[in-house]
């Protein structure tokens, strides 16, 4: 799961990457239908790549692109960075697990009965 063969680029990258829409307050504007138009281009851009996950490492993304995900039927999965590196190191506890799909929801999960 984790390695460089597994990550996937969205083009363009870097600083011509696209915003996703969401930043700058836009997604508290409550002009919720522009708001989703103009995350479509982001929401295509991540389509293309066909990965199942998007890491976010910025709240207001990650909400955004989480709902473009819904709104345009991506179905891939959005999660934000520190939930990974929390993941990584086994201490991402079971109640912050919403956003992750059902592959990784119990990797590292500590489970009492089990200690038996």
């Amino acid at each position: 799961m984790v390695g460089e063969e597994n990550f996937i680029d969205m083009m363009p990258n870097r600083s011509n990457n696209y915003c996703c829409g969401g930043g700058g307050g836009f997604l508290q504007s409550g002009f919720n239908k522009a708001r989703l138009e103009y995350g479509r281009l982001k929401d295509e851009q991540i389509q293309a790549t066909g990965a199942t996950y998007c890491i976010a490492a910025c709240h207001n993304c990650h909400a955004q692109i989480h709902e473009l995900s819904e709104h345009y039927g991506g179905n891939y999965a959005v999660v934000h960075l520190w939930t990974l590196i929390c993941l990584s190191l086994g201490i991402l506890g079971p109640r912050e697990r919403e956003y992750l799909g059902d592959d990784l929801k119990e990797l590292n999960v500590f489970h009492p009965e089990m200690e038996e």
